[in-house]
């Protein structure tokens, strides 16, 4: 059954998810306009919205209030543009002719030609599951380039309401995904990332509501976009009420010219409308993740070992040897090896682009550490950072010319090291040949990507230099895939100094993210909170590491650290050989419970009962079929502090729920009281709650 009506009287398309709906129409100029996105409608209904005059109706006003779909110069329209181009003569107002409309691969496809110009524009949605998918396409028809100034994917419009509040994230290195909620004002938002990355410091999503919505209750517009670079999504609130906001791949500045014969399209920017709050948006957002996104969202992620916190730069065959065969005996089922097994590389300034194996420290190549944690049952993963050099390096004492770089500009480094230009195809082709080696040469099933630092100087003496921002991520993008269509066994994690590069468009191409590089358990619950808004925990890995932390020097009992960790992909990464037989002990046991419970965090719906930036006893909830997974967090508070238990939910009201301990439980009474937890003392504490429904 097609998802996508059509009313060519009204010349209205109207697109249908499971519980709401989105339609747009032509207006008598061929522009598309916005009409209607919430809950579902008919065609009939939908053709029942009429169209709105601004109420100011002045002379330095739109005449209408209804947003366009992709809003571009030409005409009364004096909001933000999501489409800007150049044309050789120096127009730049757009004058549109339909051109029909198509479904293709399941997608509604508008198409728009310039009246003058020889340009095509397409509008693309398509409906997958709560989530309506939306991106553009230009195609050059003619004979001279066009510039284009500016090509975001799509734009939304919020119905009118009273109110309005804008959700985001903002954050930093180690201290990503911190949620924002705060009312727009008037004027134009601007959220971006200008580092070549989706960024640390604010993540390219945004929830929009009228100021009205909790968790659990009222209704929240959202949209994320596919995008592993620079970014821009800017929400605009005028001064008649109306919210609407656009976004897409680039920052300001950044332009590129559209060759004749060229077709540019744009990354997905998705959105998704929700009647049951922030946590049932997110709910929607994990399922679309695992359904429609992720490449193997069927399997349970396993368990690592990472050798980084035990060994730094310090690596050799007989010291991975023996940490392998520790993380064997906790259970772990994959070993991963970190930085400083190649080249001349014994810290973060030599050797970086010089991806060989280090003779000294592995004079038989990798081959007998891979076979060594083969042997132990365990995968062999090794850590890369393919996009990055060291100026000292044979690599860029060979190929000076290959990094990002302008002509007469100093080249910055940060981290003591520069950006390789992907956009580049003989260093794209390099970067892909050398890890296709190294996967299939030396048994690796699994890669750490990495990506340290931002861009500067993103240019490209000669060429288009704006297109070097598109143009890199889109081979990063070229190369995970094919290193997947080659290596189908091969499972990639997604890093970026931690949490910055966490997107769709990533996790369309890695099984799992490194959240960030904050392993502190305290500081990690509201990194997850932050997270898990749109990204479901079985995409978030989250290590163990030692106390007190080595970033922080915060000390947490280990059971804290691994209920916290335990809440995504369990991992472990502290100095084992350190570790008490008591510690170890401790810690093969909640491996064990780890991996029982695995099946209902990484693919159960999440619920989130209390949140960590308003009160120190937090807890989390996973539900999956029968079963059920509570976690409790209690941070160091005042003594003898009353807590309101947190209430459980997403239980059958009727069932009935037994704990690990025998004890039976009404649905009912869970979701109107909660559990009882007892923590004595003030510091930090914490337990997991297993249900299974019995009746």
């Amino acid at each position: 059954m097609s998802l996508v009506d059509h009313d060519p009287a009204h010349r209205l398309w109207l697109l249908r998810t499971p519980e709401s709906s989105y339609a747009f129409r032509l207006d008598s100029a061929d522009r598309p306009r916005h009409v209607h996105w919430g809950p579902p409608l008919t065609l009939s209904q939908a053709t029942q919205v009429a169209a709105r005059r601004n109420p100011a109706d002045s002379s330095f006003d739109e005449p209408g209030d209804d947003r366009q779909e992709l809003p571009a110069e030409g005409g009364a329209f004096f909001g933000v543009a999501a489409l800007a181009v150049r044309y050789e003569d120096g127009t730049s107002a757009l004058e549109w002719h339909y051109d029909g409309f198509a479904l293709e691969d399941d997608a509604l496809v508008v198409r728009l030609t310039d009246r003058h110009y020889p340009l095509e524009l397409s509008l693309h949605y398509r409906v997958r599951g709560d989530v309506v998918e939306r991106w553009t396409t230009l195609h050059n028809t003619g004979e001279v380039p066009i510039s284009l100034l500016r090509t975001d994917s799509a734009a939304w419009t919020l119905p009118r309401r009273d109110g309005a509040r804008l959700s985001r994230t903002s954050g930093a290195w180690s201290a990503e995904y911190g949620v924002l909620r705060e009312p727009l004002p008037v004027g134009e938002t601007t959220l971006t990332s200008r580092r070549g990355t989706s960024s640390h410091q604010v993540n390219p999503w945004v929830m929009l509501d009228a100021g009205d919505a909790t968790e659990t209750a009222g209704e929240v517009w959202s949209t994320a976009l596919a995008w592993s670079g620079s970014w821009r999504i800017t929400v605009e609130r005028t001064h008649t009420g109306r919210v609407t906001w656009t976004g897409g791949f680039g920052h300001e500045h950044v332009g590129w010219r559209l060759r004749p014969g060229e077709t540019w399209e744009t990354p997905v920017f998705a959105g998704l409308y929700a009647a049951d709050g922030f946590g049932g948006t997110s709910r929607r957002w994990h399922a679309y993740v695992r359904e429609f996104v992720q490449p193997h969202p069927g399997e349970l992620r396993p368990i690592v070992y990472n050798s980084w916190e035990a060994t730094g730069w310090d690596v050799d065959e007989r010291t991975e040897t023996q940490l392998a065969a520790a993380a064997a005996e906790l259970g772990a089922e994959l070993f991963v090896m970190d930085d400083g097994w190649f080249g001349a590389r014994t810290g973060d300034a030599a050797g970086l682009g010089d991806w060989t194996p280090n003779e000294q420290r592995f004079p038989a190549g990798l081959r007998p550490l891979a076979d060594a944690v083969h042997a132990h049952g365990m995968q062999f993963g090794l850590w890369v950072e393919p996009e990055m050099v060291n100026p000292d390096s044979d690599l860029y004492r060979a190929h000076p010319d290959w990094v990002l770089h302008m002509a007469n500009r100093e080249r910055t480094t940060l981290r003591n090291q520069l950006v390789l230009n992907f956009a580049r195809p003989d260093v794209a082709d390099w970067a892909h040949k050398w890890l296709d080696r190294l996967v299939g040469d030396h048994g690796v099933d699994y890669l750490k990507w990495d990506m340290n630092r931002a861009f500067t100087e993103a240019g490209w003496p000669g060429e288009d230099a704006g297109r070097v921002w598109v143009g890199h991520v889109r081979a990063v993008y070229r190369i995970l895939d094919r290193l997947r269509a080659d290596h189908p066994n091969l499972r990639i994690q997604g890093c970026a100094g931690g949490g910055g590069r966490t997107d769709l468009g990533i996790l369309a191409r890695t099984d799992e993210i490194w959240a960030s590089d904050n392993t502190d358990a305290a500081d990690r619950i509201s990194i997850q909170h932050g997270y898990g808004q749109i990204y479901p925990a079985g995409t978030m890995s989250a290590w163990v590491t030692d106390s007190p932390n080595p970033a922080t020097h915060r000390e947490a009992p280990l059971s804290f650290r691994f209920h916290v960790a335990m809440a995504g992909v369990l991992g472990l990464g502290g100095d084992l050989p350190r570790w008490s037989a008591g510690e170890l002990a401790e810690a093969a046991a909640l491996v064990a419970l780890y991996k029982e419970i695995r099946p209902v965090v990484q693919h159960g719906a999440l619920y989130r009962l209390a949140d960590p930036a308003v009160s120190a006893l937090t807890a989390v909830q996973y539900v999956l079929d029968g079963e059920a997974v509570v976690f409790f967090w209690r941070r160091p508070t005042e003594f003898a502090r009353p807590f309101t238990p947190p209430r459980l939910r997403g239980l059958a009201p009727a069932g009935r729920y037994r704990d690990q301990d025998g004890v039976v439980h009404d649905g009912a009474v869970l979701m109107s009281h909660g559990l009882a937890v007892d923590f004595p003392g003030s510091g930090y504490a914490s337990t997991v709650v297993r249900l299974t429904r019995v009746g």
